[in-house]
């Protein structure tokens, strides 16, 4: 069976860390793709940009 797994983080290491974890119990025979995502969204002018780092693993379990 073909599976997803999604992730999304405030901070790229974070979203490093979660996808290591996860990976390391994956054979490498299961993985199929990673798509991998960046968006910056700010509300006001003067405001911060907030980004968002999110990915998806695809595999066979």
């Amino acid at each position: 069976m073909i599976q997803v797994k999604l992730f999304d983080m405030e901070h790229e290491k974070d979203l490093e860390v979660e996808m290591n974890q996860f990976l390391e119990d994956l054979e490498e025979n299961q993985l199929l793709d990673i798509k991998y995502n960046v968006a910056a969204l700010t509300e006001d002018v003067d405001e911060d940009q907030i980004y968002c780092f999110s990915a998806m693993v695809i595999y066979r379990s």
